[in-house]
């Protein structure tokens, strides 16, 4: 079985260079998602400084037993609760030594202001917790998770079905993970490390589960020049993944809507093409049978497209081929006509010759026999002029020559050839330099002038005009007589057209003469073209020609 690539198949793998658009939609995507972590790690930073700021230069703080009451915060609460037991087995009260001449604050009143600081800067997805120097945790505010309910990701019919695909392929964030600290935060966080070293830092970590991404900022908390703390600000990433599982959604859902778009008029437009073609091929498979004759002709297609180019090429192919076809077929009646004549007057004259004891009368049927086989030789001749007049034409030699004096010259032949058709010439005084052949531009000629003898009407001259247009010369050749028939009028000059009706004659008639005269007038770079006069009186050819430079 043969595999056939078809116009649609084709378009359909022209159709998958779409697939780019989403694969650069998420490459940009990927690019903002990398923008906005770093936007978000630089907004805890400056919350993380803010809280900083408020925390400087007050130690005591650094050294008070920090009191939480939120039962969301167990990990922080457990920390708490250990330094105050280890507090209470030493027997060491926790103070705050005063500061030049201030006065020793009370611990309730260090937990309240300090309480009081980090529910101010509190957000609802972030938390921020502060450690001293030793790595003890002694507040806690905010919470990783959202306060707000989640949003009622319900629906009903089709709205659902299709929230529930989109998750499949493009998932969204996970609120329920597991907020609490781990066990080698405070000691291997390695922005915690930098901000007690003085340096604000960031980190981007996994949660206890895995579930969520965490990104914290730490800054140090200054006492004079030394560092009594850091301040810690925690986020998760969720509002980032948010935002890309929004934007891949969005991109999924575009990329396929344009897909299918692409896809139908692509679709469309490939089957308008193929039936086209397939009609194309159609018309051309019923217009010629299985004996290579035409049956009928096809209409040219009206469209502007290369097909509708295509096709009205082709019906100006097969209009061409049906008229050579009806020459050629018309080409055996032509030729009988054309040779029977002789022929009968070849055969009679010997019959007669036979017969014929009568010297002199004998001599009379032999000169017949001779006009006989010198037409038939005539036709012979012409049959395989214009084969031979196109070979030649390739090598023939140019040269300069005046056309004015060439037509006079023929002129002047033309008056003693015809004697009893009357000529009129005219023509500038002044040279015309033509680059060709004098010899075939003579030819040419004689061909327009044979013509208009055949077809001219009695008593009515010849005119033969020439003239100079700018850097060109036309030629002209009028004659009275019936005009140009309108089923050969734009063929007249192919080859094998005659308009000359079935009636009898000494020379014969094949067609060729027009032909010939065409070919010659191409060979000196001119054109030839006929046409009735303006008021059917008669026929005038003109023939265009460059003049030679110089």
């Amino acid at each position: 079985m043969n595999f056939r690539i078809t116009l649609r198949l084709k378009l359909a793998l022209v159709a998958l260079t779409l697939l780019a658009l989403p694969w650069v939609g998420y490459r940009y995507v990927q690019e903002m998602e990398g923008f906005l972590l770093e936007a978000q790690q630089q907004a805890l930073l400056a919350t993380a400084r803010a809280v900083a700021t408020a925390l400087h230069e007050r130690p005591q703080l650094m050294r008070v037993k920090p009191a939480q009451n939120d039962a969301a915060r167990r990990a922080a609460e457990d920390s708490l609760r250990q330094a105050a037991e280890r507090a209470d087995r030493s027997g060491q009260p926790v103070v705050v030594e005063e500061i030049g001449r201030e006065s020793v604050m009370s611990e309730q009143q260090s937990v309240a202001e300090i309480s009081a600081i980090l529910r101010g800067l509190e957000r609802s997805t972030a938390r921020i917790w502060v450690v001293n120097r030793e790595l003890k945790l002694l507040a806690l505010a905010g919470s990783l998770k959202p306060q707000l309910p989640a949003e009622n990701a319900g629906g009903e019919g089709a709205a659902r079905l299709w929230r529930d695909i989109l998750a499949r392929i493009v998932p969204r964030p996970d609120e329920d993970f597991d907020e609490a600290l781990d066990e080698d935060v405070l000691a291997a966080g390695r922005e915690i490390t930098r901000a007690l070293l003085g340096a604000p830092a960031t980190r981007v970590r996994n949660s206890a589960d895995g579930r969520a991404v965490i990104v914290s900022a730490a800054h140090p908390i200054w006492s004079r020049d030394n560092v009594v703390g850091a301040v810690v600000v925690e986020e998760t990433t969720h509002s980032i993944l948010s935002v890309r599982s929004q934007a891949l959604e969005r991109l999924l859902l575009t990329t396929i809507v344009v897909f299918a778009l692409a896809a139908a008029v692509l679709l469309g437009f490939a089957t308008r093409l193929s039936n086209r073609i397939r009609r194309l091929r159609d018309e051309a498979e019923s217009a010629v049978d299985a004996h290579g004759r035409l049956k009928r002709l096809t209409a040219g297609s009206q469209a502007g497209d290369e097909i509708g180019d295509l096709s009205r090429s082709f019906s100006a192919v097969l209009a061409k081929l049906a008229q050579h076809h009806g020459y050629l077929e018309s080409l055996a009646g032509r030729l009988s006509h054309e040779l029977r004549t002789p022929i009968a007057v070849v055969r009679s004259s010997l019959e007669n010759l036979r017969l014929e004891q009568d010297p002199a009368q004998a001599r009379v049927y032999l000169e017949r026999a001779e006009e006989g086989l010198a037409r038939l030789s005539k036709i012979l001749t012409r049959m395989s002029e214009a084969s031979r007049l196109e070979q030649s034409l390739s090598s023939e030699a140019r040269e300069r020559f005046d056309l004015a004096a060439v037509v006079a010259e023929c002129v002047n032949g033309y008056r003693l050839a015809y004697p009893q058709q009357a000529f009129a010439l005219q023509a500038p005084a002044q040279a015309l330099a033509v680059e060709g052949s004098p010899d075939l531009f003579a030819q040419l000629l004689d061909k327009l002038v044979a013509n208009a003898v055949d077809f001219g009407r009695a008593g009515s001259p010849i005119r033969i005009e020439l003239a100079r247009i700018g850097d060109a010369c036309r030629l002209a050749v009028i004659n009275a007589g019936p005009p140009i028939p309108d089923e050969v009028h734009g063929r007249l000059f192919e080859s094998m057209i005659s308009a000359r009706s079935e009636r009898g004659g000494s020379e014969p008639h094949l067609g060729l003469g027009l032909y010939i005269a065409r070919l010659i007038a191409e060979f000196h770079g001119g054109s030839i073209a006929a046409a009735n006069l303006p008021d059917g009186s008669g026929v005038a050819v003109r023939l265009t020609f460059p003049l030679a430079p110089g």
